[in-house]
């Protein structure tokens, strides 16, 4: 029995010692093998993704518009599906719902008055900047200018996106409201955003720089036939003979106002301060020189790149707490830590950098507060 035995474990001595040889002969083999099929995979899909690489962004940036809606509803349905699933467990951790007496105790404590208002059923109108065309459905007392002030836009707005002939409106019609003044269009083959605002009457640079105007190409600003459009303060084209929209004058650099302002170049505002637009646009001709609008010291400079659309671009920390911006420059005459003075010390020039359509000056003015219209401290 015993001689039974010691075979026995002669014999798987000698298996163990021959699975550690094979495996230090072969698995280093292996492993090199592995490395190079992974490699070799690896190239190969690497290889296939360039060669179509320029035809999956092309189709992606061309067809962009057209997708957005699909894209919003399937991350909507998302939100929801994970928000249905999850609230079973968020009821279940509320420390609060296990307390039954919660509500009854509050009302006790308040006697008969009611945690709901009265008017909780009542429509109000979000102050979240809309990003597109709704429905509103016209309820008792309505009139075209008591819509137009509820959603802040004009009056012809509300016209001209219903093709109204008269104010005459009923309870229960229905009127299509823009997010902005202006007029709506849709994209026709060959359309661009410059013929777009000659027929509105508008200034291209507004189209643009509306931020839910979405474009194949952000730098060229190519449009999807079929896409909708907002026109910013656009005219309705029967309209325009008889619609004058007024005209502001920049006149320039002159005597310092008394919040320590003045306006930095001449020209036209073609593009005032608004939600979406923190600042003013001033057009004047290309390489005109830009001054300084306060004085302060250069705080940045930012001479080359796209710089989230400002192109070339300075801001100068003002003596009087406030920073104002310059941008679209076509060069910076000033380095960061130099002191200018209002009106006096040149800080670049009128250029076509960034996200532009014509050459222009745009100016911010940023308070302890946050960003605000620079036209009352020019004026």
């Amino acid at each position: 029995m015993e001689k039974i035995k010691d075979c026995l474990l002669l014999g798987c001595s000698r298996y163990v010692k021959q699975f550690i040889f094979f495996l230090k002969k072969e698995f280093p083999l292996f492993i090199s093998f592995l490395n190079i099929y992974i490699k070799d995979k690896v190239l190969f899909l690497s290889g296939a993704f360039e060669n179509h690489k320029n035809t999956i962004v092309k189709t992606i940036l061309v067809k962009r518009g057209k997708r957005n809606r699909i894209f919003l509803h399937l991350s909507a349905m998302s939100i929801l599906l994970i928000g249905v699933l999850i609230s079973p467990l968020i009821s279940n951790s509320n420390p609060f719902s296990n307390n039954k007496n919660l509500l009854s105790f509050a009302q006790a404590q308040n006697g008969e008055q009611s945690l709901i208002s009265e008017d909780v059923f009542q429509t109000q109108e979000s102050d979240k900047p809309r990003d597109k065309v709704v429905v509103y459905t016209v309820q008792k007392g309505d009139t075209i200018s008591v819509i137009a002030r509820r959603f802040g836009i004009s009056e012809d707005t509300v016209r001209w996106a219903n093709d109204l002939k008269t104010d005459d409106i009923t309870v229960g019609d229905t009127l299509d409201i823009l997010p902005v003044t202006g007029i709506v269009h849709k994209v026709q083959r060959g359309d661009n955003v410059y013929a777009i605002a000659k027929k509105y009457a508008t200034n291209p640079q507004e189209i643009v720089d509306f931020p839910f105007n979405d474009f194949a190409n952000p730098q060229t600003f190519s449009l999807v036939e079929g896409q909708i459009l907002i026109v910013p303060n656009g005219v309705k084209p029967e309209e325009k003979p008889n619609y004058i929209r007024p005209t502001y004058i920049a006149t320039g650099p002159v005597n310092v106002t008394g919040e320590g302002f003045t306006w930095p170049i001449q020209g036209v505002i073609s593009q005032s301060y608004s939600w979406y637009h923190k600042g003013i646009d001033i057009a004047a001709a290309s390489g005109a020189p830009v001054v300084a609008a306060q004085n302060g010291t250069v705080s940045a400079v930012y001479t080359s790149g796209w710089n989230w659309g400002y192109g070339i671009y300075i801001t100068i920390q003002g003596n009087n707490g406030y920073e104002t911006l310059y941008s679209h420059m076509s060069g910076a005459n000033v380095n960061v830590g130099d002191t200018v003075t209002a009106g006096q010390s040149v800080v670049g020039w009128v250029g076509l950098t960034g996200r532009t359509t014509g050459p222009h000056l745009h100016l911010e003015v940023k308070g302890g507060s946050g960003q605000v219209n620079p036209l009352p401290f020019l004026q």
